[in-house]
């Protein structure tokens, strides 16, 4: 991998852990998300 590739994955990937702050918070972004998605889901398939 070039150095400019892995430095900006390194700035992206610490982004992310300084958005969530801990492990636990990015389960629960990450469930929040897959809530989000499952309730869009049920929304269409009551529509059809």
């Amino acid at each position: 991998m070039k150095p400019m590739k892995l430095q900006i994955l390194a700035l992206f990937s610490v982004l992310a852990l300084a958005a969530c702050e801990t492990a636990e918070g990015f389960g629960q972004d990450v469930q929040a998300g897959g809530e989000a998605i499952s309730d869009a889901s049920n929304e269409v398939q009551q529509e059809l």
